[in-house]
Parts: C-alpha cells; sequence; structure tokens
C-alpha cells in the first residue's frame, strides 16, 4: 500500500482539528488543533454570532503544520481527505470564491423570526411533513435575513455554502453540498426527495444560490496545488467525505442503525439519534435530518437535539468563576458536593435561542443560591447537573418521538472527561454510557477511507477504535437525580 493515512478536518468554532488515521491499524497517529485558544467570535449586536471564513482556512493550515510536528508525513502519504464541520452556518461567496462577508454561524439567532413566519405563512403541517423541520433559525433563514438586510451584498452572491462547502471549495476549487448538508439548512424536502423549493420561493431565493450535489462518500473533487501548498500536502488527493459535526460525531461512534445514539457535549451539547422513518417532533424542538448513511435503499435519519449553552457555561464559569483554577480541579470541587448540590439549581440556556424551548432565549439562571450553604463546588456540580437534565429533557422529547436510549455513545473527551458529568448522564437518563477514544476529526478520516473505496465496508473502517470505559447507572443514583431532575423540571418555566 503506497499510501500510510487518511486526513480528518474538524471545522468547530472554537478551534480546528485535524486527525491523521493509519490505513493499516484504523489508529490515529496523530492529532493537532489550532489555535490553542478559542477562535474568536464577533457579536455585533445581542443573539449575532459571527466568524471570517478566512480564519477557519488559516487555522486549518496551522494545524496541519502542528500535526506535522508531532508526526513527520510526507503529503504523498495521505490517500484521502475527509471534513467535519460546525451545522447550520451560512458563508456567501461571489464568483470568485471569496466571502462577502463574515459566516453567519450555528448560534446565531438573527433569522429566529424570518423561519417564525415562514413556518406559519407555509404552514406547519406542510413544513413539517415536507421539510421534517420548521424553517426556524437555519441557514435558509440566514440566507433570507441577507436578502432583507443587506440587499446589495445579497446581489452579489454566487452561492450559498455551508461551512464544511466552504473548506471544501477551498481544497478543490469547486463549490458543492450534499442532500445531508441542505437537509441541515432546511433547503431539502424529503417528500418529493430534491431541493426545497417551496420555502426558497417563499423567501424569494434563486434556486441558483444552491450548490450542486455530491455524494456524501465518494470523490467530491481533488485537492488543488495551491490548497496543497497551503497545507503541505500533494495536489490530487481527492476529498472523499464530508458532513456536519454532529451527523459525523455519530459515524465516528459507528452509530449509524436505527435505535442508537450517540452524545457530545463540547461548546454545545447534542443527543443524535438515528431512525429509518422521517419522523418529526411536532413543535421542532428536536430536529429531523438525513443521516451521512442514508440511500434509497437503507433509508437513514438523524433526530438531533442540541443545547446551545452547554461546555460554553463551564468555560464561562472558569474564566469569571472560578479564578485561575484548572478544569481538573473545578471537577474535583464539583465531586466534593453532594448530588443536587444542596438544592443549587442551574439553567444552561445563556448562548442563544434554544430549540428545545421551541427557540425562546431566556438567559441563564442560577436558582436557589444560598450565601450561608454554597460554595465553588456546589455551583462546579450545579452546573455539570444542569446541562446533563437539559440534554434529557430533550431526550424526553425524542421519546415521544418513539425513540429510546438505551445505550450511548460518546468520544471520551470535553464534558465527558469529567467522572461527575458521565455519572450525572448515565444515572439521569437511565442509558449504559460508552465511551471511546475518538473524536470528529478522526470519525471525518475514517469515512474518508469509506468514500475512497480504500475501507470496502463502514465496518472495516471501525476495526481500530478502542473503547476506553463504560459508565452504567445504578438504582440509588438514578433515584436521587430523578428526584433533582423533576425540581429541575419544574423551575424551567421562567423560559
Amino acid at each position: 500500500m503506497s499510501n500510510k493515512y487518511l486526513l480528518g478536518s474538524d471545522i468547530g468554532s472554537s478551534s480546528v482539528k485535524v486527525a491523521l488515521l493509519e490505513i493499516a491499524t484504523g489508529t490515529p497517529a496523530a492529532t493537532a488543533f489550532s489555535p490553542s485558544s478559542e477562535m474568536s467570535m464577533e457579536s455585533l449586536r445581542p443573539g449575532f454570532a459571527e466568524q471570517d471564513p478566512e480564519l477557519w482556512w488559516k487555522e486549518l493550515g496551522n494545524a496541519m503544520r502542528l500535526l506535522n510536528s508531532k508526526h513527520a508525513f510526507n503529503g504523498e502519504d495521505v490517500a484521502a481527505i475527509g471534513i467535519s464541520y460546525q451545522m447550520h452556518g451560512l458563508v456567501c461567496i461571489d464568483k470568485d470564491n471569496k466571502p462577502l462577508r463574515d459566516a453567519i454561524i450555528w448560534c446565531d439567532s438573527r433569522a429566529v423570526d424570518i423561519g417564525n413566519k415562514a413556518f406559519k405563512a407555509l404552514g406547519e403541517e406542510f413544513c413539517l411533513r415536507n421539510f421534517l423541520n420548521t424553517p426556524g433559525n437555519f441557514t435558509a433563514s440566514k440566507l433570507r435575513w441577507v436578502k432583507e438586510n443587506e440587499p446589495e451584498r445579497y446581489r452579489k452572491i454566487y452561492k450559498a455554502l455551508l461551512p464544511g462547502d466552504y473548506i471544501a471549495m477551498k481544497l478543490t476549487g469547486k463549490p458543492a453540498t450534499t442532500i445531508s448538508g441542505l437537509s441541515e439548512g432546511i433547503l431539502w424536502n424529503f417528500s418529493r426527495n430534491g431541493l426545497a423549493t417551496e420555502l426558497l420561493d417563499h423567501y424569494e431565493i434563486d434556486p441558483s444560490l444552491i450548490c450542486p450535489l455530491v455524494e456524501t462518500f465518494g470523490e467530491q473533487g481533488l485537492l488543488t496545488a495551491e490548497a496543497a501548498v497551503a497545507l503541505g500536502l500533494k495536489a490530487g488527493i481527492p476529498v472523499a467525505y464530508r458532513a456536519g459535526d454532529q451527523p459525523n460525531n455519530a459515524y465516528s461512534l459507528n452509530v449509524l442503525q436505527p435505535g442508537e445514539f450517540a452524545a457530545t457535549a463540547g461548546t454545545s451539547g447534542v443527543v443524535y439519534g438515528v431512525a429509518d422513518k422521517a419522523e418529526y417532533d411536532p413543535a421542532s424542538r428536536v430536529n429531523s435530518f438525513v443521516h451521512v448513511n442514508h440511500s434509497v435503499d437503507e433509508r437513514r435519519y438523524g433526530v438531533l437535539l442540541c443545547i446551545n449553552g452547554t461546555g460554553i457555561l463551564y468555560s464561562w464559569l472558569k474564566n469569571n468563576f472560578f479564578n485561575a483554577l484548572s478544569y481538573d480541579e473545578i471537577n474535583t470541587k464539583a465531586a466534593a458536593a453532594p448530588i443536587g448540590a444542596d438544592g443549587l439549581l442551574f439553567y444552561p440556556f445563556g448562548n442563544g435561542a434554544e430549540r428545545v424551548l421551541e427557540n425562546k432565549d431566556p438567559g441563564a439562571m442560577l436558582k436557589g443560591l444560598r450565601f450561608n450553604n454554597h460554595g465553588q463546588g456546589h455551583i462546579a456540580r450545579a452546573a455539570k447537573e444542569g446541562i446533563v437534565f437539559s440534554l434529557y429533557y430533550g431526550i424526553n422529547i425524542m421519546e415521544e418521538m418513539g425513540m429510546k436510549a438505551r445505550t450511548v455513545r460518546a468520544g471520551y473527551a470535553n464534558m465527558f472527561l469529567s467522572p461527575v458529568f458521565a455519572e450525572a448522564f448515565a444515572n439521569t437518563t437511565g442509558a449504559v454510557l460508552e465511551l471511546f477514544d475518538t473524536d470528529g476529526a478522526v470519525g471525518a478520516a475514517r469515512a474518508a477511507g469509506v468514500g475512497a473505496g480504500i475501507y470496502k465496508t463502514h465496518q472495516e473502517a471501525f476495526a481500530g477504535m478502542k473503547k476506553i470505559k463504560t459508565v452504567e447507572p445504578t438504582k440509588k443514583s438514578s433515584d436521587i437525580y430523578g428526584e433533582v431532575y423533576e425540581r429541575w423540571k419544574k423551575g424551567i418555566d421562567y423560559c
């Protein structure tokens, strides 16, 4: 085998991560990320969140140089490239493939009212039956916002891209997207299996702004000479996979079949379950998209619940409340506090409009604080429990749709590194929690191997993935967490 490695990239809003996967063993050779601190995010008005797409490209180059410094390799050693990316964003480019403005990213809530009005105008039943979602605050509605508020800029748009489409275009020179990508932007009609022209017509958006389709797994273009120089690779390497970060996170955990669940708890928190029927929540509090392995013969849909205020809450506490303490030290303090944090309840809804709350943006709340009882450990534990409770609140919605989370897989990273968080998750949800040595960049590398035909099956691609630990719920702890959750749930009325 002349090629030794597969390359995966994960384009997040906090950092860009890359992973080099050994083809023969299916194990990571090295990973790297950049920047070392979080990428900048502009918020010109409350509810706005933007990033310069060129910043993603710059940090991808920086991450690649760090990767090569950790594990020296030649560009000729890489057989294929896979891309994972932050979902629901909007990048507008001109005919020279240059961005016309900063990207409107996933946690930006400016288009909520636009989506809500479209939901009513097109008919709620029509939207849910055909799009499986309200147009809400998704990419199509963000594009309509640009048309309404920046008409001169809108007229210059050649193509509207998702963040991963933009990176793929920088790699290959060709703007393109996938069915899974269109579905996450509410640009796909599931009933007709085609472009959501009804929503585009309502928004008066020219369908020519939507990119041509490529397969999720398969050759999507070849690395250009210019991109190869920027990344230290060889021109001609196929880009063989792209997917949004949550479908890709599920893929990275080998969550592909109906009834399987994945979770992540980075900046935002997500639980993602796979179904074989196009189901939807009538209130669109959780959202249904095309999963990465969907096909005409074997239909696969990903049902996603997202809590925006997850790791960002813990980061905020660290930076503003815990002074110079490390995350490990904060976790130790949290573990010393009892389950339920002596009555302290945290509601983590401080990072934009929350879908599980029907796109309300109530702000975060700490309830029951008593100056003579509570210290840093109580606040740390209450924050972790509040994040878990908000995720479980969403899982209950998924259960109303007929989905039951008996086992949940997650990467051993971010919030799941904390034993308190992992135990709270297992005992609150009642699910067995399996933690694996993987992440989005590694998953994208595995998927690229499938897309390039190097791995013949998905199961072959996962031969090298290792389980780190299993956390099982216990009756005693589950009973206690159940009581605390019910108190927390009653307090959610402030939303």
